[in-house]
């Protein structure tokens, strides 16, 4: 009953400002949703279940155990998300669509009921994020479409645990469970930065407690590996997205900007290539390159990244899970230049007391 009161709450949301043009990408997204959700089934069933693989029970059992520090450790509410676990039998959970003006880095916004308004569109059919991303081309947009193997409902459903992560090796299995569920904690309408690099933040802190309770030498070695490649991927975007911004920013024509927007693209893929060398040709961000560069595939990179450090000052500031989130929620009650220009200041302070503790060291 109470999954089907939620569901009559936010169809009605959804009729009251949904108009036909965008009734039935509402439709689907109901819908996605709620198959996910009818095709769940407790975790202990499935354990209990004669007739399942013990690769899968040993890592939904190995969920339970991080559900229980999530909760437990790192103070992530202790209610029935991730309890359940759903196979859905395709790669992706839905599709997201990202898309960009030619010359600019600053992705569209789709505004929703609850959400409020994201940088992205989701399918929870590839076919129709598809068709959806070629309008936009139409239209003269750049335009990414990727693959998400997981999402929070922001505690509106139980959400379950997926086919499409539940096989990651531990350390990002750890990281995905603690990053959702930090939605959950402190959620700013309409600042998609906010809400990703405080979730980052969560994670990152996250997975450094549970390496040091539960890692075995392999599992810290396979995710320093991991952490390792990752790291010099952002870099990698990173130094690429800042020439691309200073390319659109400079007095030129169009066409000098268009043209030299290519050549980024071009360095980019080149240094990529040179980068899987170092990593003895792992393959892992090869699907990241599967449709042509554009400005879509950086636009949320900063999304994720920026604000972290700030998030990280105030946690070590605080001290404590309950107060930095009680501090984190205070934030969100803020406008969004004020709550950023906080985040920038704490970690401004952070790495100035650091930098001065360094330097007495030395003496």
């Amino acid at each position: 009953m109470k999954l089907r009161w939620k569901w009559i709450v936010f169809a009605g949301s959804v009729s009251l400002v949904a108009g036909c043009a965008q009734l039935g990408y509402y439709m689907q997204a109901m819908q996605g949703q709620f198959s996910l959700m009818a095709d769940a089934r407790p975790i202990e069933d499935w354990l209990a279940d004669p007739g399942v693989e013990e690769k899968l029970k040993f890592k939904l059992t190995k969920v339970k155990q991080i559900r229980k520090f999530a909760a437990n450790e790192l103070g992530l509410p202790d209610n029935d998300t991730f309890k359940n676990y759903t196979d859905l039998k395709r790669p992706y959970v839905l599709w997201n669509v990202v898309a960009t003006p030619e010359l600019s880095l600053k992705p569209l916004q789709w505004c929703f009921p609850i959400a409020g308004c994201v940088n992205y569109r989701g399918y929870y059919s590839k076919e129709e994020a598809k068709a959806f991303a070629a309008e936009l081309r139409e239209e003269g947009y750049d335009v990414q479409v990727s693959g998400v193997p997981a999402y929070s409902t922001l505690g509106w459903f139980s959400d379950p645990v997926l086919s499409t992560f539940i096989q990651y090796p531990e350390g990002q299995l750890a990281k995905l469970v603690f990053h959702e569920l930090a939605h959950q904690v402190a959620y700013a309408k309409d600042d998609s930065k906010f809400n990703e690099s405080f979730a980052v933040a969560v994670e990152e802190v996250g997975i450094e407690r549970w390496l040091e309770k539960y890692g075995d030498p392999k599992t810290r070695e396979a995710y320093m590996e991991h952490e390792g490649r990752r790291k010099n991927f952002l870099a990698l975007l990173m130094k690429y997205r800042k020439q691309l911004e200073l390319n659109y920013e400079r007095q030129a024509s169009r066409a000098e900007k268009r043209q030299h927007k290519k050549l980024v693209f071009e360095a980019m893929k080149d240094e990529y290539e040179i980068l899987k060398e170092s990593w003895g040709g792992y393959a892992g961000y090869d699907r990241w390159f599967a449709e042509p560069l554009s400005n879509a595939h950086l636009s949320s990179i900063a999304t994720y990244h920026d604000l972290v450090p700030g998030f990280k000052a105030m946690l070590m500031r605080e001290q404590d899970f309950g107060k930095f989130y009680a501090a984190v929620r205070t934030l969100s009650a803020l406008d969004k230049e004020s709550r950023h220009s906080r985040l920038a200041q704490f970690a401004r302070t952070h790495s100035m007391t650091a930098q001065a503790d360094a330097a007495d060291a030395s003496r």
